[in-house]
């Protein structure tokens, strides 16, 4: 296969995208990157850090740069499943139950504080990430496409929080951490007007097509076998070595694949590349793996990112 750059159109679009989001998110380009490589590979995006650190702002920054219909749903202890799929309704008129669609029939949908509510609201989105489906009183209701669930959340340590299960943490493409910026970023961000106006003025950058045409190029993009192989090595090297005790699944190894190819489109080519591999292996690999380790919270989370680190600087890359 002929491996050539993306279609100059391609690169525009997702230029506007990644600008869009950068200017009212400053500070993390890598971060927005990452962001827009989940959407294009039609993955849901986990967002965890400390508050105040801009995880909301990043959501509906990339919801808002994208022409389509956005829902934001404020988890917390006392939501239903029904909060957010909506419910079947007894029609006097029709004589008959209706169905009244929840937030969740949006393209985009922003669960904030996802880990505020009960482990059985947090298991009423699996079939909807997994199968872009709801199913109620026995009747399966198709999600719109594209369909994405950007999820943030507290570490568990914080009060009040519910720690997500291996299945739910397994239906994002990604967990990404913030950081606190620089401090010249720092001083940018307080120089800055009131970031819920920049908001407000936030054009969108792409349309719901535009957006399926660049998930249906991120598909395309050439994987070669030498790099097929080397996603097994890695995946293989997470189920047989320390300090792993569960490693990274079959399906977990095809969301590597497929986050690599959302990233190789974004830097303008058709094809991948090992450094694509490596720069999403951890926002992909480290939330689906279990380590033997007493840490706990943050700590444990970047304990799960080193591990995939060290292991790729131990498996061989092509």
């Amino acid at each position: 296969m002929v491996q050539r750059a993306a279609p100059a159109d391609s690169a525009q679009k997702l230029q506007r995208l990644t600008a869009a989001v950068n200017s009212v998110f400053v500070s993390k380009p890598r971060v927005v990157t990452l962001t827009a490589a989940t959407l294009l590979a039609r993955g849901h995006l986990l967002i965890e850090d400390v508050p105040g650190i801009g995880k909301t702002l990043l959501g509906v920054a990339l919801a808002r740069s994208v022409d389509a219909s956005f829902r934001r749903i404020q988890f917390t202890n006392d939501l239903l499943p029904s909060d957010i799929l909506g419910l079947s309704v007894f029609s006097q008129k029709e004589t008959q139950f209706e169905f009244k669609p929840g937030p969740i029939f949006s393209h985009v949908v922003l669960a904030d504080e996802i880990n505020r509510s009960t482990p059985k609201t947090q298991s009423a989105l699996l079939e909807a990430m997994n199968d872009r489906q709801v199913t109620i009183d026995g009747k399966t209701h198709v999600l719109p496409e594209p369909f994405l669930v950007i999820a943030t959340q507290n570490p568990v340590e914080y009060h009040g929080t519910y720690p997500l299960p291996e299945a739910q943490l397994d239906r994002f493409l990604m967990r990404l951490r913030i950081g606190y910026p620089s401090a010249e970023d720092a001083k940018r961000i307080l120089k800055e007007k009131d970031l819920s106006s920049q908001l407000q003025e936030l054009r969108p950058a792409l349309s719901k097509e535009d957006v399926l045409e660049l998930q249906a190029q991120a598909d395309a993009v050439h994987v070669s076998e030498e790099l097929l192989d080397y996603i097994v090595r890695v995946a293989d090297a997470t189920r047989t070595g320390k300090p792993f005790t569960l490693g990274l699944s079959p399906r977990g190894a095809q969301a590597v694949c497929r986050a690599a190819r959302a990233y190789a489109l974004i830097s303008g080519r058709d094809y991948c590349v090992p450094d694509d591999i490596k720069a999403v292996a951890a926002p992909v690999i480290a939330h689906r793996v279990v380590l033997d380790s007493s840490l706990y919270g943050v700590a444990k989370t970047l304990e799960a990112e080193e591990a995939v680190e060290s292991v790729l600087a131990a498996v061989r890359s092509p």
